[in-house]
């Protein structure tokens, strides 16, 4: 058959071609498609988002409200103290003059800044601060968070607790209420409240109680001689002392005192009601009085009640009566242990020195010891001690045994060294052998042993003796050992 002339025949390029445009439509129309699709997914999302995020609440802070109510009765506290004198004076800044530009005569007093915190405690204007901020203050200025700024004047100040009243005049004061130092647990919540560095006013940090009864610390500005602290972890710098430490309730229970130079979460708080019962004595006489019950007093550690015979760890240990004071007259004894003190327990000793102080002064009061292995209950009639008196106590006071061993060598004391040392009878420490138990213990070349397991020595065969005693017996000997006038127990562990 013939083929007709007109019709065309397609190259075979050209179907290929066709075939090739057909694919790329059908690409970028599934590509926008689903670019279309995922756009309103991506929109949904959004708007799901956006509605929770404006809707949920945010969860408020609990130290928000303790702030608000705590802060405006914080204050800053501008000290300015006069320092510098004649050539011979023993004021640092002196020192520092002299060490520089040698000895020029005599300086001028001049007024050196210093600052603190402090709070107020009532609408009266009364505040609460650390005697070591204010002490031998010549002008005291107090700013308030509201910018108010007021002179204040000294009320009074404690140096054995580092407490101090100032006030100021004004009105509408807002003032912090008082919390319960004796309620407070390990680990609730502590914020401290101040103005670390002089200069970071109105700071507020947290933590919790580390530690509470804290004592024998060496505080920067004068080291109190009653100590019963609390031990936090909010941070606490110079500059914060005097502040409030609050509660989750935002009350005072504590006053700022004391950090740690050398480690941090490390400060120290003197607790509000031992605080308020100072205040309270300030604010009505100017000074606080305390009562004094006469001896020298000493830890009962497990190594000493072993030595004494004793089944008990609870308790204090006399290790020498004052004379002429209320328990010489009363009739306690050196190594008699105070297990009861107005008929409570006695088990520490820093809180027992507490309880005797804060006691009315010409009071009688029921003192139970143990003496000889028996209970012995006498009325003691407190009297009033003083500062000096308080002073020597605290030298003379042990605040807990050394631990000890044995190996060491006596001689009898002569005449003449009973006398000039004011023992009556006792042996004298000739040597100690290099690392022995006695050694490890402290003992010392010099050292006078009064006695041992409450027995008088006076002779060296007495010594060893009463030592192969408590040796036969697997206890340990309590020896009585006196150092440059000062007295103490220490367990020396034979077995």
């Amino acid at each position: 058959m013939e083929q007709n002339p007109l019709r065309r025949v397609r190259p075979r390029s050209y179907y290929l071609g066709a075939a090739l445009l057909v694919a790329i439509g059908l690409v970028i129309g599934l590509g926008l498609s689903a670019g279309l699709n995922l756009q309103k997914v991506s929109t949904a999302a959004h708007e799901q988002l956006g509605a929770v995020s404006s809707t949920a609440a945010i969860p408020e802070s609990p130290f928000v409200p303790v702030v608000e109510r705590a802060l405006p009765a914080v204050v800053y506290v501008d000290v300015r103290k006069k320092v510098g004198g004649t050539a011979g004076s023993d004021d640092p800044q002196d020192e520092m003059f002299r060490r520089f530009f040698g000895d020029v005569g005599p300086r001028r007093q001049q007024r050196v800044p210093s600052s603190g915190s402090g709070f107020i405690i009532d609408a009266e204007g009364h505040i609460l601060t650390n005697n070591h901020v204010v002490r031998d203050a010549d002008e005291i200025n107090v700013t308030l968070n509201d910018k108010r700024t007021f002179k204040a004047k000294v009320v009074g100040s404690d140096a054995e607790t580092d407490v101090a009243v100032i006030k100021i005049d004004g009105h509408d004061l807002p003032y912090l209420p008082l919390g319960d130092s004796d309620k407070i647990r390990i680990g609730d919540w502590a914020i401290a409240i101040g103005n670390p560095l002089g200069e970071l006013r109105g700071s507020v940090t947290v933590g919790i109680i580390s530690a509470q009864g804290r004592s024998n610390l060496n505080i920067f500005g004068g080291t109190p001689g009653f100590q019963d602290f609390i031990q936090t972890d909010a941070s606490i710098n110079f500059g914060n002392s005097g502040g409030p430490l609050c509660n989750i309730r935002g009350e005072a229970i504590g006053i700022n005192t004391a950090i740690n130079p050398s480690g941090q979460g490390i400060g120290f708080a003197i607790p509000i009601n031992l605080a308020k019962h100072v205040a309270e004595q300030l604010v009505s006489n100017g000074s606080v009085k305390r009562a004094q019950l006469g001896v020298y007093l000493a830890e009962l550690t497990p190594e000493i009640a072993d030595g004494l015979g004793l089944n008990t760890h609870d308790g204090v240990v006399i290790s020498n009566v004052m004379k002429n004071s209320p328990a010489e007259r009363a009739g306690l004894r050196r190594n008699d242990v105070i297990v009861e003190f107005d008929g409570k327990p006695v088990s520490d000793l820093q809180k027992f020195r507490l309880r005797v102080a804060d006691t009315p002064i010409g009071r009688s009061v029921p003192v139970t010891v143990l003496r000889d292995g028996r209970k012995l209950t006498v009325e003691v009639t407190l009297s009033q001690r003083d500062a000096e008196a308080l002073a020597q106590n605290s030298r003379n006071e042990t605040p807990g045994a050394t631990e000890t061993t044995g190996g060491i060598s006596v001689r009898e004391l002569t005449r003449e060294e009973l006398t000039s040392s004011g023992v009556k009878s006792g042996v004298l420490v000739t040597g100690v052998d290099q690392d022995s138990p006695a050694d490890d213990a402290g003992l010392q070349p010099g050292d006078t042993i009064e006695e041992i397991n409450r027995k008088p020595v006076s002779t060296s065969a007495a010594f060893t003796q009463l030592l192969k005693e408590s040796q036969t017996r697997n206890k340990p000997a309590v020896l009585l050992v006196t150092r440059e006038g000062q007295s103490r127990f220490v367990a020396l562990n034979l077995r």
